[in-house]
Formats: C-alpha cells, structure tokens, sequence
C-alpha cells in the first residue's frame, strides 16, 4: 500500500508539473500577474503542507493566522489565505480521521460542538445582516470541524513532537517579539490587548510547563530567559485581562501541583525587587507606582473606577442583548442594528466592528437566550476537563504530562475571555490555539498516553517518566 501511495504522488506530481509547463507555453501572461503568482505560490503551500498534513499543517495554518493578525507585511494576504487553510484543514481533517484504523471516538463535546453551530445558524437567520452571519456562522463550523478532526490527528499520537515543537515556537515568539517592541519599537500585534494576550494566555504558561520539565541546566536556562522576556513583555502590555488570567493560571497551577513553595519564591523575588528600586531610585519608584497605579488598575479612568474602561462596552453589549433577547442579533454580526454599509455585504471593515469587553457578552448578543444554551453546556465541559486535569496535577503531583501545558492555556483562555471578545471569533489566531488546545485535552484525558516520551527542542531536550501515566480520573 504504502509503495502504491508512493507511485501515486510521484504520478500526480508529474501531470501537475506537465499541466503547469502546458499553461505556461499557451498562456505565458498568466506567469506576469502578481496575482497568478502569488495565487500559485500559495496552492503549492497548501500542497506541501497537506502532503505532510500531521506534521507541518497546523504549524503553516497557525503562522498564516498570526501573520494576519500583525501588522507585518503582506498582513492582508494572510487575511484571505486563512479562509483557505481552514477550510482545507477541515475537510483534509476529515479524511485523515477517516483513514484511521483506530479512529477516535466523537464524545458529548463534539455533540454539543454541532449544536452550537446549529445555535448560531438559527440566529444568522433572523440577522438584520443575514449573509455576513451565515458566512461567520459556516467558518464556525469549519473551526470545530478542523478541531475536532484534523487537529485531534495531527497531535494525537505523537505528542513530544507536537509539544516539543510548540515550545520552540513560544520561545521564538518571545525572542522576536521581545526584538520587535524593545528593540525596533514595532508594535508587531498591532494593539497592548494582542500582546498581552498571545504572552498571557499561551507563552508565558507554556514556558513555564516547560522549565518545570527541564532536566538539564542549560536547557532550563535558556527557557527561563525566555519565560522572564515573555513576563516582561506581559508587564509592558499593560493589558489587565493577560496579566489576570496568567497570574490566576500560574497561582492554580503551584496549589495543584502541592508546589506552594514556587509562589512563595515568587512573592520574594518581586518584593525584593520593589524594595531595591525604592531604597536606589526613590524617584523612579514613585513614577512607577503612579504609572502602574494610573495605567494597569484604571487604564486613565480614575473617576470611572477600576473597570471603567470595560463600562461603556458592556453597556451597550446589554442594551442590544435587550433589544434582541430571545434569538440574539447574528451570530458574528456586530452591525446588526446598523444599516449595511455599501460593498461590506459579506466582510466588515476596520473600526465598524462593536465592542463587547466580553467574550460571554457577546456570544449572548449573537444567539440570544434561547440559543445560549449549548454554548454554556460547552462551557460547563471545558471547565469539566480542566478540573480533570488539575485533579491529576494534585495526585500525581507530576507536572511531565502533555495535558498540563492544555490545562494551562484552557484556563488561561476562559479566564481572558472575560474582558476580551475573542473566543467566538474565528478569525483570530488565538481562537484557533484555544478550541484546538481544548479538545485534544479532552482527547488525551480519555485515552492512555504513551508509556514513554521524551520532548527534544531545538535546542535541548526533555526527560520524561518512562512509566504509564494515570489514566483514571474522580468523577
């Protein structure tokens, strides 16, 4: 089989390649537009990246879906092209999972997946902007299809290369990011909020698992540099809802694993920090304290409170969730109660999106009180595997398991959500990590992970138990 699959592609790489020296010898403009061009370049990514799709597809989808949410270069190829890739992700997914011998099963999160769509599809119906919804409400469909197949392929079943590869990733994000904000002063994701969350909500807990698993020096070395340029970068965000959900991940993470020692530690160091900037540089300590006092807790808005700046969003999220309160306002349709816009049919552009200041505001303005049912049901399982997770954490006390670091950014990822409206959002690279975080948590919790794995970066390696973990959880 494996020798017929061989002759097969090379056969389909020939006539493609006679195919394409056809074109060019009977339409040889075709290979003068920049649009051709770039068109071809992209259908052989796509090629490449679905010939090795458990290997390389998630990692070219996520780098096309971080790509248009920066203000990179060429940002807004990425923004069309990441239609493309879910959707092949999606339906090459399918098939993968197809083509398994021992196939993973479809449990009550990928039931109540599907009605969420359905959720969504019934509100679109009754959108003010019914054709923007439904195409918002069919990429959400492609979202939990990708995820709950091609994702669950690709991790499943070789996770030390999956997660060997996405702590590299985190520290290179780290390091570049930390060149691009501190040494080019280039805001590459655009807005603080981008920042702190991508530090918040998946590298700095990421590269936190990954020191707590190093054995050699050198390797825990250099990922604690890395961590230490994540946290600054958090801290220079000045985005409250990164540095909440973090310091609550990280907090729940040491009483989970008995380590209550780490945060003892932590407390001291930054203590000590405090107290030495303020013996040196009083002065310097006193701006900061302003700064820290004016920025992170009020965000400018003293008189309004701590959550004044989240006040006026939240508003007038309740204002239109009672103006729709039964089947919502669209699922996606953020100017459902605004005429549409003359050729922003199917699209919307920068700055006419409304705010919600929450992802659960805003799922409840999409699909309304009837249709907000299966979402809380998603909700309610997702906190389910990470209690399950955190349950092991607290009687194996062994941090060496691939759920951890899914723990962590599940966790982190709810609690964000409460002040940042992305979790419905599919066309935010974060949104992606996220659902493909939760349910190959729920796919390695319900299954009995290798016996013996081992986790090699790039530039070191990882050492883990070489004995079965546990795979029976309290109910």
């Amino acid at each position: 089989m494996k020798a017929d699959s061989k002759h097969f592609r090379l056969l389909a790489t020939a006539l493609l390649l006679g195919l394409l020296a056809a074109i060019a010898e009977w339409r040889p403009a075709y290979f003068t537009d920049i649009n051709v061009l770039g068109g071809l370049l992209l259908f052989q990514i796509i090629i490449a990246a679905v010939w090795h799709y458990e290997k390389w597809f998630f990692t070219v989808m996520m780098l096309t879906f971080l790509w248009a949410g920066t203000d990179l270069p060429l940002s807004g190829v990425g923004t069309r092209s990441r239609w493309i890739f879910l959707g092949v992700g999606a339906l090459v997914g399918i098939v993968k999972w197809a083509e398994r011998d021992n196939r993973q099963r479809f449990t009550a999160i990928h039931l109540i997946a599907l009605l969420c769509v359905l959720s969504a599809v019934v509100s679109s119906m009754v959108s003010h902007r019914m054709e923007l919804s439904l195409l918002k409400s069919g990429s959400f469909f492609l979202l939990f299809t990708y995820v709950t197949c091609g994702a669950r392929a690709a991790v499943v079943g070789r996770e030390p290369a999956f997660f060997s590869g996405l702590i590299t990733a985190c520290e290179i994000v780290a390091y570049l990011s930390a060149l691009f904000y501190w040494g080019l002063h280039f805001e590459v994701f655009g807005n603080p909020n981008s920042l702190g969350a991508v530090m918040g909500v998946v590298v700095v807990p990421v590269l936190l698992w990954a020191v707590l698993c190093a054995e050699e020096r050198r390797v825990r070395q250099r990922l604690a540099l890395a961590l230490c340029l994540a946290g600054g970068l958090l801290y220079f965000s000045v985005a409250r809802a990164g540095i909440l959900a973090c310091a609550a991940t990280v907090i729940i993470l040491c009483i989970s694993l008995r380590r209550h020692h780490l945060l003892i530690k932590g407390a001291f160091a930054l203590i000590f920090l405090i107290t030495v900037t303020a013996v040196v540089r009083p002065q310097k300590f006193d701006s900061l304290v302003a700064s820290l006092t004016e920025d992170l807790i009020y965000k400018g808005k003293r008189d309004q409170g701590v959550l004044g700046s989240r006040g006026s969003p939240w508003q007038e999220a309740v204002d239109v969730i009672k103006e729709n309160p039964w089947f919502g306002s669209g699922f996606g349709a953020d100017l459902a109660q605004q005429a549409p816009v003359p050729g922003l049919v199917f699209s919307t552009s920068a700055g006419q999106e409304r705010e919600h200041g929450s992802s659960y505001l805003a799922i409840l303005d999409y699909v309304g009180l009837l249709g907000i049912t299966p979402f809380l049901i998603l909700l309610g399982l997702i906190l389910r595997e990470i209690y399950r997770g955190c349950s092991r954490m607290w009687r194996t006390r062994d941090v060496r398991s691939f759920t951890v670091p899914l723990v962590l950014v599940c966790l982190s990822g709810l609690i964000h959500a409460i002040f940042e409206d992305w979790l419905f959002a599919v066309g935010f690279y974060l949104n992606i990590f996220f659902w493909t975080a939760v349910f190959v948590l729920g796919e390695l919790q319900s299954a009995k992970l290798p016996e013996s794995v081992s986790i090699r970066p790039a530039w070191g390696r990882f050492e883990l138990p070489t004995r079965p973990l546990p795979v029976t959880f309290p109910r």
